[in-house]
């Protein structure tokens, strides 16, 4: 039996097509997600502080200067603390990495799932968390993961907002200032070590959705279908 115990587990936090809580649809040319079924339509700048009457400009896919390396907070067993991070694409890097790491040699599935749940929007009508938690395996196969001390992690080569997303923003840039959900895509790669020398690394994408309203950190409202590039 290959220790890499499903071929599901090289994709842990890759499973994006599992989301089926959210749509992608196309008003002329504007992006939109679903989310608990209200519309939140997608178009914002690049550092998330525009105020509600104020037009957002085109944005940039310029990393942040706050964007560093998140700690672990108690209960959460590796799954690092949410970043203190307000522009959109440098908290998806991260929390794209997040999603792609883990170790069950020292977090249970319970761990792993209250760590990721912190990086969550609290607000309900936005926040599709079915999306984020379905990416991880079931109980047995966390166990059995478990059993070979097998853990991941990931590294980021960069995250950018995909063209349909600027064009809905071009098309309607006061259109954020409603939810500031903005859609990034990310991508990187996942190395996976488990016992007796096993592992492997595999290329990794994302599209995220992150809510990043004016004078507050960024967070995750869901795992997001994939756009165009």
């Amino acid at each position: 039996m290959r220790k890499r115990l499903s071929s599901s587990l090289s994709s842990f936090g890759m499973g994006w097509a599992a989301n089926r809580r959210i749509a992608l649809v196309a008003s002329v040319v504007a992006v939109l997600l679903v989310f608990a079924g209200i519309v939140a339509p997608l178009t914002g700048s690049g550092n998330g502080h525009q105020t509600p009457d104020t037009a957002a400009p085109v944005p940039s896919d310029s990393p942040s200067s706050t964007e560093a390396a998140p700690k672990p907070f108690s209960g959460s067993g590796s799954v690092p603390n949410p970043p203190q991070i307000a522009e959109p694409v440098a908290y998806a890097k991260a929390a794209a990495q997040m999603l792609w790491s883990y170790d069950t040699r020292d977090t249970s599935r319970d761990q792993q799932l209250a760590g990721m749940r912190a990086w969550m929007t609290t607000e309900p009508k936005y926040a599709d968390w079915a999306s984020v938690s379905g990416q991880v395996p079931d109980p047995v196969l966390w166990s059995r993961m478990a059993d070979q001390d097998q853990h991941a992690t990931a590294s980021v080569t960069e995250g950018h907002y995909p063209s349909a997303f600027k064009q809905a923003l071009a098309d309607d840039p006061s259109a954020i200032t409603e939810a500031y959900i903005y859609v990034v895509t990310v991508n990187g790669k996942q190395q996976i070590v488990w016992k007796q020398g096993g592992g492997g690394a595999e290329e990794r994408a994302v599209t995220l959705a992150v809510q990043c309203r004016p004078n507050h950190d960024c967070t995750l409202a869901a795992i997001a279908p994939s756009v165009t590039q």
